[in-house]
């Protein structure tokens, strides 16, 4: 994952990070204006980008979030390499992890912005814990938490569900409705946008159309639908038995580890497990 550092003598430096090695961050969600207005991730490689309008909304992320005690931000403009298929597939199927990680979201507007009209916009206001809204002057206006009712209004999404409540606990269909009209620059993103919703991963595949993406975002939600089911439904002897019968095939070892382990040998004898 790359971050951005937003330096002192006003320039923006980039960092990539290991899995595991990753500080803590903050993300700008944002509305993407016209693309030859946006930062890309090969201005900075150039150092370039200054004079372009979009690095206005990066610097004022850079300084909120030294603000707020942060050395790293995260925007999509410039943070992917766009030119690398494989690694826009892979940042499409992770932006929800990466906004369920982050330490601050800002949203530079609210209520009548464009941004309640975005696809990939929803999964940045349900991931992350703290989404904080800011003007266009970059005036707070507050936060996911102290404008839920006005979010709820705007969104039609429950307020537990802007609580953090698991998602996993509404409906598949009441998530979908909370799709509503928003809109994409690419057909299929309208549904690859919905991935992290549903806790499902879907590789873009762009030219599909929309009705493919939909299709295969709704046949992975399935499968995750009936994993569930299926494992509600085991009986915790099933596996005792299950683990007895295998010992002389491929789980040889494992299955001798297994039947010595102290607290296996307890839950084997009770007769109520």
């Amino acid at each position: 994952m790359r971050l951005l550092k937003y330096r002192e003598d006003g320039y923006l430096t980039i960092t990539s990070f290991e899995d595991g090695a990753i500080p803590p961050y903050a993300i700008l969600s944002h509305t993407w204006g016209k693309d030859a207005e946006e930062v890309t991730f090969a201005d900075l490689a150039k150092g370039d980008g200054k004079h372009k309008p979009g690095y206005e909304k990066i610097r004022f992320c850079g300084e909120q979030a030294q603000q707020d005690g942060l050395q790293y931000f995260w925007v999509d403009t410039c943070c992917i390499d766009k030119a690398d298929k494989a690694e826009l597939s892979l940042a499409i199927q992770s932006m929800f992890r990466y906004g369920s990680s982050t330490e601050f979201t800002w949203e530079p507007a609210f209520k009548s912005s464009k941004w309640f009209t975005r696809g990939w916009t929803l999964q940045e206001l349900l991931a992350p814990s703290i989404v904080e809204f800011f003007s266009q002057e970059w005036e707070r206006l507050g936060d996911k938490i102290s404008l839920k009712s006005l979010n709820n209004k705007v969104t039609g999404i429950p307020c537990k569900a802007l609580d953090g409540v698991p998602l996993s606990q509404f409906s598949v269909n009441e998530r979908l409705r909370w799709k509503g009209d928003r809109q994409t620059k690419r057909e299929e993103d309208a549904w690859y946008s919905l991935s992290g919703i549903f806790d499902v991963e879907i590789a873009p595949a762009y030219s599909e159309g929309a009705v493919s993406a939909f299709k295969r975002l709704k046949d992975e939600i399935d499968k995750l639908e009936i994993c569930i089911r299926d494992i509600r439904h085991i009986d915790p002897r099933d596996d005792k038995k299950r683990i007895e019968d295998t010992k002389g095939g491929l789980l040889a070892d494992s299955y001798r580890w297994v039947l010595s382990n102290t607290a296996f040998q307890q839950w084997q004898q009770d007769p109520h497990s």
